[in-house]
C-alpha cells in the first residue's frame, strides 16, 4: 500500500503523457473511421494522413513537455555548489 497521496506534480505529468497517447492514437483511429465509412480503400489514405498528424503532434507535444520539466529542473552547479 501506497504511504502518502501521490504528489499533484507527479499526476499531472503522468497525464500529461497519457494525453499524448491519445493525440497520438486519436487521429489514425478517425482516419480509420474515415476509410471505412466512406469506402476510400485502397489505399487507405485518411489512416496514413491520420497517422502522420498523431505523430507529429504527439512528438511535438512531448518535445514541450520535456523541454518544460528539463526547465524546471535544478539548476545547481555540479558538485553541489560547494567550493
Amino acid at each position: 500500500m501506497p504511504q502518502s497521496e501521490p504528489d499533484r506534480r507527479e499526476m499531472g505529468l503522468y497525464m500529461a503523457l497519457s494525453q499524448i497517447g491519445l493525440e497520438m492514437v486519436g487521429p489514425m483511429g478517425i482516419g480509420i473511421a474515415l476509410d471505412y465509412y466512406l469506402h476510400w480503400t485502397p489505399p487507405p489514405w485518411a489512416t496514413v494522413v491520420g497517422f502522420a498528424v498523431g505523430f507529429l503532434g504527439g512528438f511535438v507535444h512531448l518535445l514541450m513537455l520535456v523541454s518544460q520539466q528539463d526547465n524546471k529542473g535544478d539548476r545547481s552547479p555540479p558538485g553541489g555548489g560547494r567550493p
